[in-house]
């Protein structure tokens, strides 16, 4: 395992879960202008190597509404929900 990623990983993402593999998931929550908040997840491997890092978007309900996953691959803004609060996706 690599120590220095690890306490650089804690140090930017003060909420942690360890799973039984070793792999964990990073996450920090931004608060936004008009309710909504920004959580940023960072998921490792057990040598803390990145496999995925990705923002989700909830609305003021705490709904999931939006993920842009970010690594290994940019795929853009993915709409979860629309006001009918049925699954839609839109690319950028």
């Amino acid at each position: 395992m690599d120590y220095k990623k690890r306490l650089e990983n804690e140090k930017k993402f003060p909420n942690c879960e360890e799973f039984p593999d070793g792999s964990r998931k990073y996450w920090f929550e931004l608060a936004g202008r008009i309710g909504w908040k920004a959580r940023y997840v960072k998921t490792v491997d057990a040598n803390e190597t990145t496999l995925s890092f990705m923002q989700e978007i909830y609305d003021e309900k705490g709904n999931l509404a939006e993920i842009h996953e970010k690594y290994p691959i940019d795929k853009g803004h993915i709409k979860i929900r629309n006001h009918d609060n049925n699954k839609t996706t839109t690319g950028n």
